[in-house]
């Protein structure tokens, strides 16, 4: 009788990259927790779904400063999954990881059981999509490579998300978020301007602060230092 050896394929570790939302608080944190509170009572599925990260490098927290700042945010429903600027360490029992470095790369999980299909989608360039179609409601789109052009309208509801500039040629009332690559010389064109939110470069604005004469126009948006600006086009 011939006894055969099963010999089990070795563990293999993979890397993979995933879209990170970093979020980096300033003094004062009330201040701060009150501005975010403010942006999720305007958008209230912006962190659903999102792997987010918190970088304390700028507040430079002690250890009961830090875990309550956590507890904050996971009270908000935003789980933290890991932060920079705290050194290498543990943090502690129940704390998420220490991180250092990362890129913006990979995928925006969608909230909803059933999204609708994504619109057509075409690569014109090594550094640039183009969407046939409109985005609907639901939908995210993300092209951390470069610039995003929406031939059509980008509705209440979904989120464009682009490394470089986004450009859409009808009405803009969801999300848009430009140069999430960590490009501060991108910009955001649309026909009929009427976000839900816009971001440059980690700079968010939402609706309530963007000028109302600016509504149903065309209009770029771009920064000027940590300033975020606005103008018509016609």
């Amino acid at each position: 009788m011939t006894s055969q050896t099963q010999t089990r394929p070795p563990i293999r570790f993979r890397g993979r990259s995933f879209l990170a939302v970093v979020l980096a608080p300033e003094a004062p944190i009330e201040d701060w927790l009150a501005d975010l509170d403010a942006l999720a009572k305007r958008s209230p599925a912006f962190f659903a779904g999102r792997a987010v990260i918190l970088d304390v490098t700028a507040l430079a927290p002690s250890r009961d400063a830090l875990r309550e700042l956590v507890t904050a945010l996971t009270a908000r429903e935003i789980p933290i999954m890991g932060i920079e600027g705290a050194g290498a360490g543990s943090l502690g029992p129940g704390m998420p990881p220490p991180l250092n470095g990362g890129r913006p790369s990979g995928e925006v999980a969608m909230p909803g059981e059933a999204p609708p299909a994504a619109p057509v989608e075409r690569v014109t360039g090594a550094k640039s999509l183009m969407l046939e179609s409109p985005v609907r409601s639901g939908q995210a789109i993300l092209f951390p490579e470069g610039d995003v052009t929406v031939m059509g309208s980008v509705a209440s509801g979904a989120e464009v998300i682009a490394g470089g500039s986004i450009h859409i040629y009808g009405a803009l009332r969801g999300r848009a978020i430009a140069g999430a690559a960590g490009t501060p010389g991108a910009r955001i064109f649309c026909r009929k301007f009427e976000p839900e939110l816009l971001a440059i470069d980690g700079l968010y604005r939402i609706a309530d602060d963007i000028e109302p004469s600016l509504r149903g126009r065309a209009v770029q948006v771009w920064l000027e230092g940590d300033a975020m600006k606005a103008a018509a086009l016609d």
